[in-house]
């Protein structure tokens, strides 16, 4: 099956998962995650109208996007360290993964550098995995307070990863709580903050997320094929 076949296939599902949820398909846009693939395949997706692509690594990043001559969106999803900021500020639109006030803060300074202002979206660990990046839940809104008062960032939303299971329906909780928690947040009314954004579901259980309101569906297995290691 070709990446235009298997996209197609992912649209189909993601527009039924939002009308069995009473919501409009326009509200669900798809991250198409192409770490460890060829700018080859970037480029064919896109033809195929993918238009946001996720990278977990930032020496990929930065490999990848002068290979790629399409008007694409790159969106930064993975664990980022504060020390290479530097080399993705610019290129990136969206941020999936500010878990700190530290990395939040070099963000601003590497952005305002050049003028701009960066959508982030603050990730937060549901489950407490000690294998996973994200603040807590209880320091969600401490941080998104603190990172409101920067001056080259805005937040738009949250994210989350929840634990692996075989079956999709038991990550849905972690969802529901991801949204339950950005709703707390907006009830805080706190200057310059917007909860629009709610980046939650992959390959295996994205039909849930969307069911429990996610807007950014992060898919790469299903689109690509198998990842691909050098």
């Amino acid at each position: 099956m070709t990446i235009a076949q298997r996209l197609q296939q992912i649209h189909s599902r993601i527009e039924a998962a939002a009308l069995q949820a009473g919501r409009s398909p326009a509200e669900v846009r798809l991250v198409a995650v192409s770490k460890t693939r060829p700018a080859a395949d970037v480029s064919a997706a896109f033809r195929a109208g993918q238009v946001i692509f996720g990278e977990n690594y930032v020496q990929e990043l930065n490999t990848k996007v002068p290979l790629v001559q399409e008007p694409v969106e790159w969106h930064f999803i993975g664990h980022l360290q504060s020390n290479k900021v530097r080399q993705i500020a610019g290129l990136v639109t969206l941020i999936h993964s500010v878990d700190r006030l530290s990395l939040a803060e070099e963000i601003s300074r590497q952005w305002g550098r050049l003028g701009k202002v960066c959508d982030v979206l603050v990730q937060v660990n549901i489950a407490g995995e000690a294998t996973k990046s994200g603040t807590t839940e209880e320091g969600a809104l401490e941080l998104v307070r603190a990172i409101s008062l920067l001056p080259s960032l805005t937040v738009k939303g949250l994210m989350t990863m929840p634990p692996f299971f075989d079956d999709p329906e038991a990550a849905r909780p972690y969802f529901r709580e991801l949204k339950r928690l950005a709703g707390m947040i907006t009830g805080e009314g706190i200057p310059g903050v917007g909860m629009k954004e709610l980046s939650m579901g992959m390959s295996g259980d994205f039909e849930a997320a969307i069911q429990e309101g996610a807007t950014l569906v992060r898919v790469g297995t299903a689109i690509f094929g198998e990842r691909q290691y050098n």
